[in-house]
């Protein structure tokens, strides 16, 4: 899968010039949405299917500082997946100079509309294996 690339915006920084470090988690979410449409199974035509899938967790270590105009790329990995819940990692990193600015990892899990859990091997089998696949 491609990375997602981001140009930090002047609005997204702090008194310090540098990025505030909530808009890396906004980051995070785009390329999370952008991997899950490279994958072929999008947020768009998940919630169609009724499955939504909430954070359960964050986690986020920052390693350098982006500035405005900086430009970014996020790697998404998934780390952990079992069919009802899963582990992604995000690396952020200077497009321009590979730097590291961010490691962070999110686990979600999915749940029908009413908010109980969905298991995506027994509700969408074609689904479950493209997790298992982009896992790969």
């Amino acid at each position: 899968m491609r990375a997602y690339v981001r140009k930090a915006h002047y609005h997204e920084t702090d008194q310090m010039g540098i990025i505030h470090h909530a808009n890396y988690i906004r980051w995070m979410e785009e390329a999370r949405v952008d991997f899950m449409e490279q994958m072929g199974f999008g947020y768009d035509k998940m919630e169609a299917e009724g499955i939504i899938s909430p954070v359960l967790s964050l986690s986020c270590e920052y390693k350098s500082m982006t500035r405005f105009g900086d430009e970014v790329e996020i790697d998404v990995t998934i780390r952990r997946y079992t069919g009802i819940r899963m582990e992604l990692g995000y690396e952020i990193r200077d497009r321009a100079t590979g730097e590291i600015r961010v490691t962070a990892s999110s686990s979600h899990c999915f749940l029908n509309r009413e908010g109980k859990p969905v298991s995506l091997k027994r509700a969408d089998p074609a689904c479950d294996a493209l997790f298992r696949q982009a896992m790969a």
